[in-house]
């Protein structure tokens, strides 16, 4: 049984950052693909941040030059530094992992950011 535990989110003033984390527990080998998604209040979920098991990272036009996602696999977690904050950034900030043709998904955290 994998889970995943977030942590990090709060409330920052526009410019700020902060750092989420995000880590996998169970019996895992290798990741394949570790990301973050969020949902702001009345939208759909989006991705913001991804970082594969081989090195190659994407992110949401929205968050680019902002925003970095990595992973530590040896702790099997991987985090997203945010800064720059905008209130738009707003939002529950999601963690996935892709292990062995499963999406898991962690509980979410909280992310708000005051102008």
């Amino acid at each position: 049984q994998v889970q995943l535990v977030e942590s990090g989110g709060g409330l920052v003033q526009a410019g700020g950052s902060l750092r989420l984390s995000c880590a996998a527990s169970g019996t895992i080998f290798t990741i394949d693909r570790m990301a973050w998604y969020r949902r702001a209040r009345g939208q759909e979920r989006e991705l913001v941040a991804a970082a594969t098991s081989v090195g190659s990272t994407n992110y949401a036009d929205s968050v680019k030059g902002r925003f970095t996602i990595s992973r530590d696999d040896a702790k099997n977690t991987v985090y997203l530094q945010m800064n720059s904050l905008k209130s738009e950034d707003t939002a529950v900030y999601y963690c996935s992992i892709d292990y062995r043709f499963t999406r898991y998904w962690g509980q979410g955290t909280q992310v708000t950011v005051s102008s």
